[in-house]
């Protein structure tokens, strides 16, 4: 089995100009964690997530030690909003950001989800733009549905 197999092809992406803001709509909107950050052209250039996010806009320790945050409501909800308005590719992740291809092993991806913790993975075709996604969730439902249409169906079993 391939990724093509299992992955989602309605993929939402964002670009590295667009505002935190802008990807906090996306991701509410869709329902979903994490997007592909891209190109005017597709190509894949980071990942964001809603945890970076959530790390991203979390108050921040201040004082001795650390022990000091920032407390007060007004003061919370202003750094917030100033917060929005910064520019995804200020907290997407650049570097390392794996991906995988349409043709890549179904096996080989579990792996890589696996080792590295990864929610999701972008599908890249071979021009480097981003066709789809693949998540845990993705894999973790189409494997119990083949398996459990297996189970009602001999003559069907699941090839990893």
């Amino acid at each position: 089995m391939k990724v093509r197999d299992f992955m989602i092809t309605k993929v939402f992406t964002i670009k590295p100009t667009n505002t935190v803001k802008e990807l906090l709509t996306i991701l509410n909107t869709n329902r979903i964690g994490g997007v592909p950050v891209v190109d005017e052209k597709g190509h894949l250039v980071g990942m964001i997530s809603d945890g970076d996010v959530l790390r991203y806009l979390a108050p921040k320790p201040l004082g001795i030690a650390g022990l000091v945050y920032i407390i007060e409501d007004g003061e919370l909800e202003d750094v917030l909003r100033e917060k929005l308005t910064t520019p995804v590719k200020e907290i997407m992740t650049k570097r390392n950001v794996l991906s995988v291809s349409p043709d890549d092993e179904f096996e080989w991806t579990i792996r890589l989800l696996s080792r590295h913790h990864y929610k999701k993975l972008p599908v890249v075709n071979g021009a480097g733009r981003v066709i789809g996604v693949i998540s845990r969730g993705d894999l973790i439902h189409n494997i119990s549905k083949k398996m459990i249409t297996s189970e009602s169906d001999p003559s069907t079993k699941l090839l990893v």
